[in-house]
């Protein structure tokens, strides 16, 4: 079981679980956070790019935190970060997606000053067919071993 920074290696993989996107909840979320006509309206996403419902980028990125917080990567600890770098949507999420996690560690720092070290995970977010649709790759702080 992962406790401590040092607990993890480079080319380490972890999966999440799965969450469905339905039609209610990606108009719920626009509602809110990003009230655009291709998130609300199925006549007016027809229109566009999309060419038909699409959940917001925000809402299929809160998804994925919600899946990595639950595959628990740092074992016991928090997922806290410093930032995310290369995050990507790839593909839309739609009415009906189920989409699943996965993550790989692609770096490991620790620090010179404090009693942690920083991970980079790339996590990537796939849709029922495979398909990439959102990445992510977050720098979380991640407790070294106490020394006794």
């Amino acid at each position: 079981m992962i406790e401590w920074f040092e607990d993890l290696t480079l080319g380490m993989r972890f999966k999440g679980g799965e969450a469905e996107v339905t039609r209610d909840d990606i108009k719920r979320f626009a509602a809110e956070f990003d009230p655009q006509p291709f998130h609300l309206d199925e006549a007016a996403a027809e229109k566009t790019v999309f060419k038909g419902l699409a959940a917001s980028g925000w809402h299929t990125a809160a998804i994925a935190m919600r899946l990595a917080i639950g595959a628990r990567p740092f074992g016991p600890h928090p997922l806290m970060g410093l930032g995310v770098d290369e995050l990507r949507w790839m593909a839309p999420v739609r009415p009906g997606d189920v989409v699943r996690i996965e993550g790989e560690v692609v770096g490991l720092t620790p620090s010179r000053t404090k009693p942690q070290g920083i991970v980079r995970i790339k996590w990537t977010l796939y849709n029922q067919n495979g398909d990439a649709v959102y990445t992510f790759t977050p720098l979380g702080i991640v407790p070294r071993r106490p020394t006794p």
